[in-house]
């Protein structure tokens, strides 16, 4: 038994007390799916049209300013209904006037080089060509 202020707390008063809560929080508790309710941010006539006009080919900027959207939520959208089509990404396309890759110097170097070359892993392009520059006009 406690006393707590000038009231004496017994076993059965703090069961009261917790019985009592408990019926009043089990009566207070709503289910959720009555008071829950989803919000939807694409009913289905917006998604009938979004569909629509991304395969009549108007662009995802365009889309996405006429419903009110962002780009990355159409797309999105787009991806869980199974339409939308990745762009193909541009890989960097080695050109003539970047000369040969450091790959293809390292190569050439060595092929014609009378030492090891795994230490030239970390040294520069340019510095790769002066040094095959160097070691063909030796030759």
């Amino acid at each position: 038994m406690r006393i707590i202020g000038k009231k004496r707390l017994t076993f059965q008063t703090l069961f009261d007390i917790i019985l009592i809560l408990s019926t009043t929080q089990k009566k207070g508790k709503s289910d959720m799916s009555e008071t829950a309710t989803k919000t939807v941010n694409y009913t289905e006539e917006l998604t009938a049209k979004v569909i629509s006009d991304y395969q009549d080919g108007i662009d995802l900027d365009a889309i996405a300013n006429d419903i009110g959207k962002s780009v990355r939520s159409v797309r999105s959208k787009l991806v869980r209904e199974g339409v939308y089509v990745a762009q193909p990404k541009s890989a960097s396309a080695k050109t003539s006037a970047d000369g040969p890759t450091k790959k293809e110097l390292l190569n050439k170097l060595e092929s014609i080089a009378p030492f090891e070359i795994n230490g030239f892993m970390g040294a520069t392009k340019s510095a790769l060509a002066d040094l095959l520059g160097h070691l063909e006009a030796k030759q």
